[in-house]
């Protein structure tokens, strides 16, 4: 999984990944371990078990993100952090029209990055490290079925703008990945409508869905010493999506 990333490349760092166990936040994780990091993951449980991170050097603590004081502990009681990887997200689809949806939605995907940013501020500013936030293809522009979801992604592309230029003077970066379609539990919904998918892959110029692995790698090259002169970034990773 590694690909042209070096091996040891985060030896000696220590990775906190939010939302890490499933999808991008579980390849994430793993690849980071396998970089020689150590790794720690917050999240819920996932469906399937089989989506947890099983490397070695990953260590899971359950948690909700929307308990604001218990992340904020959590990231406080870490010790050393490195870099920052804000991935939990969550989409209700059409339910996210209702206000309680909405509500939570906006409170995993957009307000949790402001709590676990702020509570790992000090921390990254002793390491020179980085924060990479998880945006997507629709922070670009907006979906009928799913407003929560994008509007939090809008706004999690802003605040990572916002806190690049708060946090440049402490020497922490702060960038954005943005998945197109990836083949992950949140994206279900497609993967499960063949005329849907059919219709993605008709405009994604390179003619797949994406994977978690590889959001994962640009999410390392982000972090990596590689990117020291990129912060404020929103990176898409659609396989050219957003070029159509």
């Amino acid at each position: 999984m590694t690909g042209a990333l070096a091996p040891g490349l985060f030896a000696g760092n220590t990775i906190l990944v939010t939302g890490g166990t499933s999808g991008i936040g579980s390849a994430t994780a793993t690849l980071f371990a396998e970089l020689g990091a150590s790794v720690r993951v917050l999240g819920l449980p996932p469906a399937d078990p089989g989506d947890l991170p099983t490397h070695e050097r990953v260590e899971w603590v359950e948690a909700d993100v929307t308990d604001s004081a218990g992340l904020a502990g959590w990231i406080g009681a870490a010790g050393r952090i490195d870099h920052l990887v804000n991935c939990a997200g969550l989409s209700r689809d059409r339910r996210e029209y209702r206000a309680e949806s909405w509500e939570r939605v906006l409170a995993v995907n957009l307000g949790a990055v402001l709590v676990a940013s702020e509570a790992a501020r000090e921390r990254l500013a002793e390491n020179r490290g980085s924060i990479v936030n998880l945006s997507s293809m629709f922070a670009f522009f907006g979906s009928r079925d799913r407003p929560a979801y994008s509007a939090s992604k809008g706004g999690v592309s802003q605040l990572t703008r916002s806190l690049a230029a708060e946090y440049a003077p402490l020497g922490v970066r702060v960038n954005a990945v943005a998945p197109g379609f990836v083949v992950t539990p949140l994206a279900r919904g497609v993967l499960d409508d063949p005329a849907a998918t059919e219709a993605v892959l008709a405009r994604t110029p390179l003619g797949r869905l994406g994977t978690p692995a590889e959001v994962a790698a640009v999410i390392a090259f982000l972090c990596s010493p590689a990117a020291g002169y990129v912060t404020g970034a929103v990176v898409p990773v659609d396989g050219g999506y957003l070029a159509c």
